[in-house]
């Protein structure tokens, strides 16, 4: 079978997320204190995390949907100290500027380039990073995330999704990610192939293998070749 689409996970598959989150708590908690002092009097940045984990652990249901439960915690933050509504959405949109400054790993932008002058290609995340905003925009034919779909990775729904927007086989895509069971396992469980990107070189503990693993993102050519 010959692959014609090439889906990416994002976080930690094309940038390391960690610092990029650090960094947006961070700048949205020094926004916070200067704009919503109440808040941060009450709260260090580190309470104001775990104040938001709290919040996560108690609506198990939406922690699939990051942007959404976010925005929830931050409106239930403003009404805690009588701030107008309005905060939520601003202090998210401070946020995600931040959340969107990314560095890409080695090899990412080369691959990206090369791998579009022959594929199709696109995007399947959990979170809510922003290609366009990034500045990769220009690479991928089309972006699923969990605001696109209602449903989060592994659910296969989210894979279908994009089968549909590829406009091809399911058998006909290739989706690379450093998850095991939200990218590799969750693509192979809804009939695509399936690379774990795998930096660290772990051990891959389940009985259903990848389809390839790769320790560099310029090794994704090569592996296309095999496949197809």
């Amino acid at each position: 079978m010959t692959i014609k689409c090439i889906t990416f996970d994002l976080d930690d598959t094309l940038w390391a997320c960690a610092p990029v989150l650090r960094n947006a708590e961070k700048t949205c908690y020094n926004w916070l204190a200067n704009d919503y002092p109440k808040i941060t009097t009450r709260y260090n940045e580190k309470q104001l995390v775990e104040n938001r984990l709290q919040y996560m652990r108690s609506h198990p249901k939406q922690v699939f949907n990051l942007t959404k439960i976010r925005l929830d915690w931050l409106a239930q933050l403003a009404d805690e100290f009588s701030y107008p509504p309005q905060m939520a959405d601003d202090a998210f949109h401070i946020f995600w500027l931040a959340r969107n400054e990314v560095t890409l790993f080695k090899g990412a932008l080369e691959s990206l380039e090369q791998l579009a002058t022959n594929f199709s290609l696109g995007t399947i995340s959990n979170g809510n990073a922003d290609v366009n905003h990034i500045g990769l925009g220009k690479y991928f034919d089309f972006n699923v995330n969990v605001n696109t779909v209602g449903v989060a990775k592994p659910e296969p729904e989210i894979f279908h999704y994009a089968v549909q927007q590829a406009g091809c086989m399911a058998n006909e895509i290739l989706h690379i990610g450093d998850h095991p069971h939200q990218d590799v396992l969750g693509a192979l469980n809804a009939g695509l192939f399936a690379i774990w990107y795998n930096p660290s070189k772990g051990v891959w503990l389940e009985d259903k293998k990848p389809t390839a693993i790769i320790q560099c993102l310029d090794e994704i050519k090569g592996q296309v070749r095999l496949i197809s």
